[in-house]
């Protein structure tokens, strides 16, 4: 049987040096995020939580209507695909998160977001 809701989360992570001031621990990145919905209804991103952690163990929390200003509705098979950024005063740290999706049905249910790691390269092997 086909999962209801089936949304399947990819990220890609860029470090970006020219925005980046290392000596002043300011360290920028970007991600990239790819939605995709396998599932049977089509749903419609309504917010997002992000935990973001430095090396520091600093946590920093992000909660927020839609993502880059939209609340994208994904039809069965339909991806949508954006990219955001943030800031760390460590080399090294991690992004974890969920969106709050409402399907056609009216039903509400959460989409864990993998957390993947923050690295500037050659820091992490």
């Amino acid at each position: 049987m086909e999962k209801q809701h089936g949304i399947i989360i990819q990220t890609e992570v860029k470090y970006l040096p020219d925005q980046s001031d290392e000596k002043a621990d300011r360290f920028v990145f970007s991600y990239t995020i790819s939605i995709t919905n396998l599932g049977t209804v089509a749903a419609r991103l309504i917010s997002r939580h992000w935990v973001i952690t430095d090396a520091y163990s600093h946590v920093q929390e992000v909660r927020g209507q839609g993502v880059v200003g939209e609340q994208p509705m994904l039809q069965r098979n339909q991806s949508f695909e954006y990219t955001s950024g943030t800031v760390l005063a460590t080399q090294v740290g991690t992004m974890r998160g969920s969106y709050l999706m409402r399907g056609e049905d009216g039903e509400d249910f959460n989409v864990e977001i993998p957390e993947f790691v923050l690295s500037v390269p050659r820091v992490l092997h």
